[in-house]
């Protein structure tokens, strides 16, 4: 199940990353490499790639240009490509959004029965904000963000903080974490009893193979 999710996010980024370039070559036939790198924020030779790939496949056209350069446009397929993955894109989105607000929508119902009014997050993400859109239905509050790479002060009208142990206090904790959800919620498990800790389906945390692996290791420290 691992590869298959990992060739799946392969095949989605392999997809952004085109839609990004075409994006990039219809707004500026001038653009050369080096920008287009920073633009999508992906190295040099990857951009160098993807170029080559979209020529080849014959979605973009390179004419000389005067000093030495290139000039790139869209040719007809270019042009049906960028609007095929733009759907798809949108279509991925809506998609996202309705099963993270059905599964946001659950956790919030979680605390709310349980009576746990301050409810922080766990991870800077668009769930956050699909969290705060739903929170209004619930008599909850949601008090801050944790997240120990984030930069920002603020994340969805929420205070980001750093440490666990600097938030308010709190009731529970909704992992909204995309990145390495796993690990936010191993870093959680060793300050939070388990039943304060709610993963969204979506997420694919695993909860009952770490606590297997703890009680494995403990047995082993044990019979040492």
């Amino acid at each position: 199940m691992g590869e298959s999710r990992a060739s799946e996010r392969t095949l989605e980024n392999e997809a952004e990353i085109t839609l990004g370039l075409l994006n990039a070559v219809h707004e500026n036939s001038t653009l050369t490499q080096r920008s287009a790198a920073h633009d999508l924020g992906i190295a040099l030779g990857l951009t160098n790639a993807y170029l080559k790939r979209c020529v080849k496949k014959g979605l973009i056209k390179a004419a000389q240009a005067p000093t030495n350069r290139f000039a790139y446009y869209l040719t007809p397929k270019g042009f049906a490509e960028k609007s095929r993955l733009t759907a798809e894109y949108l279509s991925s989105s809506f998609g996202f959004f309705r099963k993270a607000r059905a599964q946001c929508a659950e956790a919030l119902e979680t605390c709310d029965q349980a009576g746990w009014q301050r409810v922080a997050l766990a991870g800077v993400s668009d769930l956050c904000d699909v969290l705060s859109l739903s929170a209004g239905d619930y008599d909850l509050r949601l008090v801050g963000i944790v997240d120990r790479r984030s930069d920002k002060s603020h994340f969805a009208r929420l205070p980001v903080i750093r440490r666990l142990a600097d938030m308010d206090n709190f009731d529970a904790v909704i992992i909204t974490d995309l990145d390495e959800p796993q690990t936010t919620y191993q870093f959680l498990l060793s300050s939070l009893p388990a039943e304060r800790i709610l993963t969204p389906d979506l997420l694919q945390v695993s909860r009952s193979g770490i606590a297997l692996a703890e009680q494995m290791g403990n047995q082993g420290k044990e019979k040492s």
